[in-house]
């Protein structure tokens, strides 16, 4: 709550600054969208620099304000310099969300190669981990912040043919839980958004095949895939004032998957 302005919003995101990883298409772009909308400065990340500038000429296009930064998550340099260019951009950061993530792999575990595994958690797990502690002490300078993580529902329920990339997701979650734990002190949330299946180029093998996508409507109580936008509002929530008493939660946005049986 805005003690300072009890009627303002309280979605609202003015003078905040967001990193967004991930975000030149699919569930990030929309975070970043969904965050700029609401008043914030987004750092638009991904790979590709040409991918990100596209995502921040089109913000601007919006009259929104977005800074592109290209950062492979699982490089140290690359995190330090997108970090470094926030903050030479901005001045602070008070929003940082992890999307950033991989699955290069179907199949069972058993048949998973070594280096498909270092590959996975890499990306999914170890890279959100380094980065959030090169943004802790910017957040805790402020006395204030909030990670949002993006997991899965795999996550929570493994699928079948996605071990490694379930095993990942499962381990942010409780990176994600035990940040919220030590990192509350500090006045620093952190949370976990657990899309289901969106359409989405990572899932891409998942919702472009006819059979898999009418076994899935039928299964889940809303009965459609989701779009990359309907995740922006939980972000926003997590991100914002009006979820200021939210830290340590694990949230879907699932279409009521992880209830369907």
């Amino acid at each position: 709550m805005n003690k300072e302005n009890p009627d303002a919003n309280p979605f609202g995101l003015n003078g905040k600054v967001a990193i967004v990883t991930g975000s030149s298409k699919g569930i990030g772009r929309s975070i970043a969208l969904g965050l700029a909308r609401q008043g914030a400065r987004v750092v638009v990340s991904s790979r590709d620099q040409a991918a990100v500038d596209t995502v921040a000429e089109d913000f601007h296009g919006q009259g929104l304000e977005a800074l592109a930064v290209a950062c492979h998550v699982a490089d140290a340099g690359q995190r330090e310099n997108l970090v470094r260019k926030t903050l030479d951009a901005f001045g602070r950061i008070d929003i940082l969300v992890n999307n950033a993530g991989i699955n290069p792999a179907f199949g069972p575990l058993e048949g998973s190669e070594e280096a498909v595994f270092d590959k996975v958690m890499a990306v999914n797990t170890k890279a959100p981990w380094l980065l959030c502690n090169l943004v802790l002490p910017h957040l805790k300078k402020q006395g204030k912040g909030s990670i949002i993580n993006v997991s899965s529902v795999g996550g929570i329920r493994p699928g079948t043919g996605l071990g490694l990339y379930c095993m990942s997701k499962a381990a942010l979650i409780m990176l994600t839980k035990s940040q919220a734990r030590e990192w509350g002190p500090y006045g620093i949330r952190a949370n976990v958004l657990c899309p289901g299946l969106v359409r989405t180029k990572i899932s891409e093998g998942l919702w472009s095949d006819e059979k898999t996508v009418k076994g899935y409507n039928r299964s889940v109580p809303l009965g459609r895939i989701a779009e990359p936008d309907e995740m922006a509002g939980a972000a926003v929530l997590l991100a914002s004032d009006a979820g200021s008493y939210m830290t340590g939660g694990v949230y879907t946005a699932d279409g009521g998957f992880l209830v369907s049986g």
